[in-house]
């Protein structure tokens, strides 16, 4: 495929994943239709998607770290994790109330950990080192949804597609202690929501680590020329500490978190 080829085709892929995500439609998988579709490829249209949300005001407030969670891989035909951006437009504070459900397409919740960074961590960092960058810690909750029918994808397909992100809500916003530090890989979280559904987790599904999470993100950005590093003010969402779960208006969803001093969360969406 010659350059010219190439920009034309992300450019194009682009701006189709941009107007399906506006108007809450789906599209076809990309790898599908393109046997050579790479995450290179991937990761240059999901920068083209980038420019043009800042291009009509949106503004980048943070990352999102995608499939984390290794006991979900083959769940989803995944082998590994990929990141998108957080915007000033998708992020809020769950607080008391109920939030409207984003109309996008086969949205699931996700329970995260959520740091912000107070300095710019670099890769390479020891997890000592990476605790030292972080100003807060929430837990909270992604939407994620599914640009492609029936969540079947390739890693590509995620990549290219905002990392799936679709909503970020934070909890609590709490000092980074010590002691939460060493309670990051051990703690354990039950997931609760409508007619007893029931999900488990803990943070060493999570790469091992909220704090590995973001290790691996740095590396990931660290090796791609036209990603933007993290800065500090930005927060990271560091992927699901259980599956994602179906979800629709009307339903609630809380968190129990033990092991940690961090708050459990509740949900509401109408």
């Amino acid at each position: 495929m010659s350059a010219t080829m190439e920009d034309t085709m992300i450019e194009a892929c682009a701006a189709e994943l941009l107007e399906a995500y506006d108007k809450g439609r789906q599209v076809a998988s990309l790898a599908d239709r393109n046997p050579a579709f790479d995450a290179e490829t991937a990761y240059s249209i999901a920068h083209r998607v980038t420019a043009l949300r800042e291009a009509r005001g949106e503004r980048r407030v943070g990352r999102k770290i995608g499939f984390t969670n290794r006991s979900i891989w083959p769940l989803y035909d995944v082998t590994g994790p990929m990141w998108g951006p957080v915007w000033d437009t998708t992020l809020h504070d769950i607080g008391e109330g109920s939030h409207r459900l984003p109309k996008l397409p086969e949205p699931r919740l996700e329970p995260e950990i959520v740091f912000s960074l107070k300095s710019a961590p670099r890769a390479g960092m020891s997890e000592t080192e990476l605790a030292g960058c972080i100003d807060w810690v929430s837990h909270g909750f992604e939407v994620v949804f599914s640009p492609f029918p029936g969540w079947r994808f390739s890693d590509a397909d995620c990549a290219a597609a905002f990392g799936l992100h679709g909503a970020l809500y934070l909890g609590p916003r709490q000092p980074l202690t010590q002691s939460v530090v060493e309670q990051l890989p051990r703690f354990r979280v039950v997931l609760e929501g409508p007619r007893g559904k029931r999900l488990d987790g803990c943070g060493a599904d999570v790469l091992d680590g909220p704090l590995t999470a973001l290790g691996h993100l740095l590396d990931t950005l660290a090796a791609d020329g036209d990603a933007p590093q993290l800065s500090a003010g930005e927060i990271v969402t560091t992927g699901t500490l259980t599956d994602a779960v179906p979800i629709m208006p009307g339903g609630r969803w809380t968190t129990r978190l033990d092991g940690i001093d961090l708050p459990g969360a509740a949900i509401n969406f109408i």
